[in-house]
């Protein structure tokens, strides 16, 4: 069975295996014995889970219900049985449709020539009112006559009216002979009266049946307690969908005490003689040792007998069996076998398990094709698993054109489904505005709806909605609440958002041991940011003594996983040989990666090596190539190391003036020395001017010898 929430994940997209699902709960080993029914009365599979679906959802209903209530008899009616053609017959009668009128009047013809005096006098009356049938009074009698003749009493009435002169003409005598009006309860009530008849008679079949009609309460009120007695019945004279349904009674504690060792001797029975549910409900049994050792062999044994009857749930449930190696080796290919039988036969969990396998290649050649076709066929089906697996092949472009809108059509129509993956992934849709108007209040409800599910990506999402205000309205505290379930949930991301709003103190009070605990949880996990929150920790002695090998250790972990931050921070650790031998060629090496990245910081620490030499042959003209690349992105670090190049004209010609707007620049970017050095330089303008005039001496407070250009570490 599919797992419903969720599953597929990617911030809600992460495919999870096809693992075993082998719950033996009452609903599951219901339709398990649900399915025999079919074997007696001719339903397929599909017809009858969804029916009975409803009827465990809705409860049973005479008057909503009575369209399925015909195939109860059809199959017997088809082999002959006079009484089963005229109870179809009947039934096919009241559903009042004009189709169904000629079918009925046609079985009851059938039963009629077998002398079933029921139906001859139907016939009599239908050819009496010209209904479905030419109007015919001759014939009318000749049915009656042939009806009282063995004594039916409403027949010899109509004869003896007939013969009378009371009806013919007269249309008061033909609608007062008409078959008498019946509610479809009426009608289950006739049927119940069948049952009962043979049953009592001994016939396993009718056991059986009126058994599922207590159980279930159609035609009858809903009893347990005979429910169980007419399935014993039928069970102990060996029939074994009767075993089955007894079994089933057991295992569910329903008309008598709870006993799965009860309900597996009972399933044992029926399984021993080939019964493909019982055999399945034996497999669920040993799976999870109820009522019985546990056992995963003997699982897989009888999942297998199932299985190689064409069973498609059983045939899921070996593959599962093969896919995760439990019971049996482990073997992707076979696993791929039986998921395919089923997913032939329409079982849509088996269709999703293999769209799975094409996915992700295993047991056959990556084929994203062949299984976006497997996933369609799921989602087709109404499968929210697979709706929302198709939405991400659409939104990546994997075996099907990346079509964004197409993409959402699906996400929603899972998400409608309340699939918290679906919800999640349609969320981000709307964040980002892919396939539909972008949205942050659509976005931030779609989140919510998942994060209400527990959905830790959508948790982590909507902390981000009120860390920004997106979609909502700005809340730190609510940010931090968010973000704290997201974690607990242990999702990375938030643990890392959590730890850095602790470390900070915002939405919540500051506290750098908590935080470098949130830290760890996400860098143990591979968050690569959080790596480098915690290296950065340890680098400073924040929340945790300084240490630089550990700082070293996180920053390259980080770094190896393309942080540009930690690719930075690494490289100034190798160029100030902190927590490792110095090596100005790996750190020029680090830089470089970080540069590539389009690191503010890395571009002036690079542009600082190049004007000090370390690492390389001093070049002001390379410094001051790195130095503008930075103050060109808007780095307040290198607009102020370009000043410096331009006030001591080192690499270009001296320029006050530029180095002043440039101290401006960072100046209004809120560096503080940037702010300094301004109004030294203004300061020392002034004075210069009024030297040309005085011998004055530049005093020590306007001294810039130490305007300098700095690293960014």
């Amino acid at each position: 069975m599919s797992n419903g929430n969720g599953t597929h994940e990617n911030g809600g997209n992460k495919h999870n295996s096809p693992a075993e699902q082998d719950d033996a709960d009452t609903n599951d080993s219901l339709y398990s014995f649900l399915h025999e029914l079919a074997a007696i009365n001719d339903y397929d599979d599909a017809a009858l889970q969804n029916d009975f679906e409803e009827i465990n959802q809705d409860g049973w209903d005479a008057e909503q219900n009575n369209d399925e209530a015909p195939k109860l008899f059809r199959k017997s009616a088809e082999q002959g049985n006079a009484d089963a053609q005229y109870m179809l017959g009947t039934l096919l009668y009241y559903r009042r449709r004009s189709l169904d009128l000629d079918e009925a009047i046609n079985w009851f013809r059938k039963a009629a020539e077998q002398d079933q005096a029921d139906a001859q006098f139907s016939l009599g009356v239908l050819y009496l009112d010209g209904e479905g049938v030419e109007q015919d009074c001759g014939e009318a009698a000749d049915w009656f006559r042939k009806a009282a003749e063995q004594g039916h009493t409403d027949a010899q009435s109509r004869l003896e009216e007939m013969s009378s002169g009371r009806s013919g003409a007269d249309q008061k005598s033909i609608e007062s002979a008409k078959l008498p009006p019946k509610t479809a309860a009426s009608a289950y009530g006739e049927i119940l009266d069948y049952y009962r008849k043979l049953a009592e008679q001994g016939q396993a079949e009718m056991q059986l049946k009126l058994g599922i009609s207590y159980s279930h309460g159609i035609g009858t009120a809903q009893d347990d307690d005979e429910a169980v007695k007419w399935f014993r019945l039928a069970a102990e004279q060996g029939d074994p969908y009767g075993q089955v349904w007894l079994g089933n009674m057991y295992f569910s504690g329903r008309g008598l005490s709870l006993d799965y060792g009860e309900a597996a001797k009972w399933y044992r029975l029926a399984a021993d003689q080939g019964e493909a549910g019982a055999q399945i409900n034996l497999g669920n049994i040993y799976s999870h040792g109820l009522g019985v050792e546990q056992n995963d062999e003997e699982a897989a044994k009888w999942f297998r007998r199932a299985a190689e009857q064409g069973h498609a749930g059983a045939q899921y449930k070996l593959g599962n069996r093969y896919y995760g190696g439990c019971g049996v080796s482990p073997d992707f290919g076979k696993a791929l076998e039986w998921f395919r039988r089923a997913a032939e036969q329409g079982h849509v969990d088996s269709q999703n398990a293999t769209g799975l396998m094409y996915y992700s290649g295993d047991g056959v050649a990556q084929d994203y094709q062949e299984a976006a076709k497997w996933f369609r066929k799921a989602a087709e089906q109404g499968n929210a698993d697979g709706q929302n697996v198709l939405g991400r092949m659409y939104y990546e472009g994997n075996g099907v054109a990346q079509d964004y809108q197409e993409a959402a059509k699906w996400f929603r129509k899972a998400a409608d489904q309340g699939y918290a993956a679906a919800q999640n992934n349609l969320g981000n849709m709307y964040h980002d505005g892919h396939g539909v108007a972008k949205d942050y209040r659509e976005a931030a409800k779609l989140y919510r709806q998942a994060a209400d599910q527990g959905l830790a990506a959508s948790e982590n999402s909507l902390g981000g909605m009120y860390y920004g205000g997106r979609g909502v309205a700005k809340n730190l505290e609510e940010a931090v609440k968010w973000y704290r379930m997201a974690a607990e949930h242990g999702d990375a991301a938030a643990q890392n958002r959590l730890g850095a709003m602790i470390r900070d103190g915002e939405g919540t009070a500051q506290n750098h041991q908590e935080a470098m605990a949130w830290f760890r949880k996400a860098a143990e996990q591979g968050n690569a940011s959080a790596q480098n929150s915690l290296g950065w920790m340890y680098e400073n002695g924040i929340g945790v003594t300084k240490n630089d090998q550990e700082a070293f250790k996180w920053y390259r972990l980080a770094a190896e996983q393309g942080n540009a931050a930690a690719q930075n921070n690494l490289g100034g650790m190798y160029r100030d040989g902190e927590g490792v031998e110095q090596n100005s060629k790996e750190a020029l090496a680090w830089l470089c990666k970080a540069a590539e990245q389009g690191s503010t910081v890395a571009l002036n620490n690079l542009g600082w090596m190049h004007y000090y030499g370390r690492g390389v042959a001093q070049d002001y003209q390379e410094a001051i190539k790195w130095f503008r690349k930075a103050s060109e992105q808007g780095s307040a670090a290198g607009h102020a190391n370009l000043a410096a190049m331009y006030f001591y004209g080192y690499g270009v010609p001296k320029d006050i003036i530029e180095a002043k707007r440039l101290l401006s620049l960072a100046a209004d970017e809120g560096d503080e020395d940037a702010k300094r050095n301004l109004e030294k330089l203004k300061n020392s303008l002034y004075i210069t001017d009024l030297m040309r005039q005085l011998p004055w001496r530049l005093d020590d407070k306007y001294d810039l010898s130490k305007f300098r250009p700095r690293s960014d570490h």
